[in-house]
């Protein structure tokens, strides 16, 4: 008798110690919740129960059923909680989820931010056939030339030798937009003025 007395106290005990962790569990369940919901961008202003670290007196015994028996694998979550979670999920697989979904949104957020428009200023030498060129007339010429993000800027008449002056201008482009080659191209086609067209510098604004 004596035996089976002390096996009884230990069980009681046990079951004290179990309804404590129990408690303790179901806690710690809620504010993992909590958590979650300041990852998705909530505020959490409910104040937690704190724990008394002394063990629960001796529950009443009752039988344990497989319905309860679910419920407890719970982990005590609300039903809020369960409305918000597609059926099947896991909270880790939430989490995962959650994460994955607000990653999406930044990368959609970044990417409908227009890019920046870079431009370059250029200046070019263009020559004339020879000192008989008529070199108002070659800028006028030059000037009327239009492409999309092309904007002519000054001009000025630069020296070469034996009479000869070559038109030295300089244009902002914007890259995306504007070919160098191609407008070369189009400067060269006015054969009646020019004979030559040369980059001389090429700067990122």
């Amino acid at each position: 008798m004596q035996l089976f007395g002390g096996l009884e106290g230990r069980v009681e005990k046990l079951e004290a110690e179990n309804a404590h962790l129990f408690n303790v569990t179901n806690i710690l369940a809620k504010r993992l919740a909590e958590l979650e919901k300041v990852l998705d961008g909530q505020t959490v202003t409910a104040a937690v129960p704190v724990v008394d670290s002394k063990p629960a007196d001796k529950p009443a015994a009752k039988p344990v059923n497989k319905a309860e028996s679910d419920d407890d694998d719970n982990f005590g979550f609300g039903d809020s909680e369960e409305e918000d979670t597609p059926k099947g999920e896991t909270e880790m697989q939430k989490m995962k989820r959650l994460a994955a979904e607000k990653k999406a949104a930044d990368a959609a957020a970044k990417k409908s931010k227009p890019a920046p428009v870079l431009k370059s200023n250029v200046v070019l030498d263009i020559k004339p056939w020879d000192d008989e060129t008529d070199l108002a007339e070659m800028e006028k010429a030059v000037r009327g030339i239009v492409m999309e993000g092309l904007k002519w800027g000054d001009s000025k008449l630069v020296e070469i030798g034996f009479g000869i002056k070559k038109l030295r201008m300089s244009t902002c482009i914007v890259d995306e937009l504007v070919g160098l080659y191609d407008l070369e191209d189009n400067i060269q086609e006015l054969e009646d003025f020019v004979q030559s067209v040369d980059i001389v510098s090429h700067n990122k604004i």
